[in-house]
Order: C-alpha cells, then structure tokens, then sequence
C-alpha cells in the first residue's frame, strides 16, 4: 500500500456482528486499475476481499475485528482437528476454477437457507453467487470436497504469493457431523504448504464471538495488533 492509493471511508451502518453496534470500513479504492497487484500487501495491512471490494474495518467505538492469520510452517492439527481430517478421510478434495454451475449454486443456497434463513442471503441468484465470491481481478480458486460425484462443499480462496486468503466456505448442512468448515481451512493449510505460501489469512477473528471466536483454535496463530502482527497470546 502506498500514498497514491485512494482509501475511502464508508458511512455509518449496522454491524454484520453485533446488531446493536454501528460499523464503519474502510475501503480501498475499488477502481484503481491495479487492485490485482495491492491485493497481497493489503491482505499484510489487515484488509480482507468482499466480492470486489477490500475493506479493513474503522470503527471509533469498537475494535472487536482482528485481522488474524495461520503461521503455515509452524501449523500442526490438534487433537480435534486429526479427528476431523480422519472423519472426512472419504473425501476427495480437487482444485478447481471459480465460477457458477447450477450445482454449486444450488448448494451455496442450501447451506445458506440453513445458516442465514430470513436474511436476505438465502435468496442468492447466480449473479449474487457471482459477485460475492469472486472479482475479476481476484486470484480465486474453489476447493471443491466430493464423494463420488456428490458435491459436499466448496472452500472459496484467494491465492497470492505472500498469503492465501479464506474467503468463505459452504457446505451441505446435512453434513453438519463433518465439520466441513474446520476441514476446508486444514485444506487451504495443505494447499499453502504445497505451493510454499507462508500465510493463511482466516479475516478477522471477534473475542467470545460465537461465530467469529472459532479461529484461535489454528494455532499458532498471528494477530494484527497496532500496526504489526503478533503471536495469540
């Protein structure tokens, strides 16, 4: 990030997080010609992708949002997590280019019938499906998990050269038992690894939250704490 690139700041709205709290971001210019190239050093300032926006929250009564991120070298499942990855030892897991199908489609809106019923997500058409999960200028790949030819998820990520970015997950909710979200970031681990990438950057991590508090458990993991990362205590 440098001083030519045009930060912006949006108005005031409801948090996604915290119903009762008012929320603020703040968002990279989002027709700057060479968003492909800011992406990585974005992602060490702490920004996260939404559809084609990179934004970093700015809010002045709350810093509950951390941005977080997996040490890939040092990463080492515990005891949960080998339990998850034997679970799913049916699973195939295969890299694949992001984009609509009517199968994934009709997935992303059965787990988000499941998990978001009533909020307006769950009535994502493909143009929605679309313009969440990828930009054209995003380096996304699909993690997509199968038995046989039946589709049990899909891990959304972003890869670049300085960190591989978790953008979102969906799964069948039937298969809840899986713990297919834990297994999709073990994968994107193993894919980080496999490519030589040092970071898995996991968003932002929320103290308590029961949505948001999940993401410790990926030790060790790294915070952004006044302008520089530090280890979890």
């Amino acid at each position: 990030m440098t001083d030519r690139v045009r930060l912006f700041q949006t108005l005031p709205h409801t948090c996604g997080y915290f119903a009762e709290r008012t929320a603020q971001n703040l968002v990279v210019d989002p027709a700057a010609p060479n968003l492909d190239r800011l992406y990585a050093p974005a992602l060490a300032k702490g920004f996260r992708r939404a559809g084609g926006h990179l934004y970093l929250p700015q809010c002045n009564a709350c810093q509950a949002c951390v941005p977080c991120r997996i040490d890939v070298a040092a990463f080492s499942p515990d005891r949960s997590q080998r339990r998850c990855l034997k679970r799913n030892a049916d699973i195939e897991v295969s890299e694949q280019m992001p984009g609509f199908t009517r199968e994934r489609h009709a997935l992303y809106r059965r787990y988000l019938h499941a998990r978001h019923s009533g909020g307006g997500m769950d009535a994502a058409d493909a143009e929605d499906f679309q313009r969440f999960l990828a930009a054209p200028w995003s380096p996304t790949l699909f993690l997509e998990f199968r038995t046989g030819n039946r589709l049990l998820g899909v891990a959304v990520t972003d890869v670049t050269l300085a960190g591989l970015s978790a953008v979102y997950t969906f799964f069948d909710p039937e298969e809840d038992a899986r713990s297919l979200g834990t297994f999709g970031i073990i994968q994107q681990v193993e894919l980080a690894r496999r490519r030589g990438i040092p970071y898995v950057y996991l968003g932002f991590w929320i103290a308590g939250h029961p949505k948001m508090d999940y993401k410790r458990r990926f030790k060790p993991l790294e915070i952004r704490r006044h302008g520089r990362w530090i280890p979890m205590p």
